[in-house]
């Protein structure tokens, strides 16, 4: 008996995904819970392990090849019934991958109209979406990469190496003239989906800004107050600013909605995504339902979900939905934050640094308050300026009174 290593759906909005990089080869036994195969999805690159311990058939799906959900990417033999390994190699060397076999009348055109074209036309190149993708975002011409799928097709990793093979130049100069040289690396899985991801986003998005002050002094003087007992786990600044972002939202459900497909869907729950930058990249997690719950769980659910993605422990179901982000780089000593919208969501708050700084009271005369800057990025193809004035209105009243938080909703 075989098993089918389907194209996992690992978001709402998620109809398709990338096959990255496959950890095994066909003959390869495998283990269960090892490391199977790496698929970008709209938000993050996710490994997927195998179910069950056996003998990798065959790979239908190429690395670099884009497959619908669902879609059948491989087939796994199951233990004490797969072939032998070498058998099972053999033959998966032997036969054609789905991923590179097309219908017949689609191969004729191909062959067709790579006879036909005039040299040097862009007719003559035969690439995958994501191959094409990779080179507009990187300026390479396909013309001159060499590609290594079935009747030249240039597949991911052929425009990678060819960027890889170009000379390195800065201001024009070689990068044998720049002082200390230059260091080339190849990004991880994680790290080059979300690269991929987030420029798709900002060309693709028409992004639109609001900012605002929000003054924080009562919250800085309660966060010292809560965090005085020494039994209660800490609070920070972001699990308050998580905290009244899904109330706002819930005092907004016109904010929690996306576009997905030519269509606005809206969400149920309060959930908001928090940036999480690590070693292997930045993560956004999402805090279940955050406006409907008190400061101290939201700030538990935050806490944890830090630590697993600091430890390589979010599972791809921790990052799926949510309409909203917070990015908080106030640690960082800046004013102002102008986030880019994460993939598959409408919107971010980009939270700065806490000033101190004089305001004119009542009187006229100089008072000394503590700002927060706040960028609020948005999807006009979702919302309107009047809708994201009135969500960081109530972000602001919150913030400034933050003793509702501690209510129970």
């Amino acid at each position: 008996m075989a098993i089918d290593l389907l194209m996992p759906k690992l978001g709402l909005t998620m109809t398709e995904g990338v096959l990255l990089e496959w950890k095994a080869s066909p003959g390869d036994r495998v283990a269960k819970g090892q490391l199977l195969y790496v698929v970008e999805t709209d938000k993050i690159a996710t490994e997927v392990e195998a179910e069950a311990a056996g003998v990798l058939e065959a790979q239908m799906v190429g690395e670099g090849e884009t497959a619908v959900v669902g879609a059948v990417l491989g087939r796994l033999a199951m233990e004490g019934e797969a072939a032998a390994p070498k058998q099972a190699a053999v033959a998966a060397t032997a036969a054609p991958r789905a991923a590179d076999a097309k219908p017949a009348k689609l191969e004729a055109l191909e062959a067709l109209a790579l006879a036909r074209a005039p040299a040097g036309s862009a007719q003559r190149i035969v690439a995958t979406p994501l191959a094409r993708r990779i080179a507009q975002a990187n300026a390479v011409d396909l013309h001159g990469v060499a590609g290594s799928g079935p009747r030249g097709r240039i597949k991911a990793m052929d425009v990678e190496q060819a960027m890889s093979a170009r000379p390195a130049q800065a201001s024009g100069v070689p990068a044998s003239g720049i002082p200390g040289g230059v260091t080339r690396s190849k990004p991880s899985a994680t790290q080059a989906a979300m690269a991929r991801r987030l420029a798709e986003v900002k060309h693709g998005v028409p992004h639109f800004y609001l900012s605002t002050e929000i003054e924080v002094s009562a919250l800085l003087a309660l966060r010292e107050t809560l965090n005085a007992d020494a039994q209660a786990p800490r609070l920070t600044l972001n699990h308050f600013v998580l905290a009244a972002t899904g109330r706002a939202l819930r005092d907004h459900p016109n904010i929690n909605r996306v576009w997905a497909d030519g269509e606005l869907v809206a969400f149920a729950d309060t959930d908001v995504s928090m940036a999480v930058e690590t070693e292997r990249g930045l993560f956004v997690p999402v805090v279940r339902n955050a406006g409907a719950r008190p400061l101290d769980a939201v700030a538990a659910d935050a806490r944890a979900l830090v630590a697993r993605a600091r430890g390589g422990g979010l599972a791809a179901a921790d990052m799926a939905g949510g309409a909203i982000a917070v990015s908080n780089a106030g640690m960082h000593d800046v004013t102002f934050v102008t986030s880019i919208i994460n993939p598959g969501q409408s919107s971010i708050l980009g939270i700065g640094s806490v000033r101190d700084l004089f305001r004119p009271d009542r009187e006229g005369k100089p008072e000394l308050r503590r700002e927060m800057g706040v960028v609020f990025s948005l999807d006009h193809r979702v919302h309107t300026g009047v809708e994201g004035l009135a969500f960081l209105s109530s972000l602001k009243a919150y913030l400034e009174t933050p003793m509702r938080l501690l209510r129970q909703v």
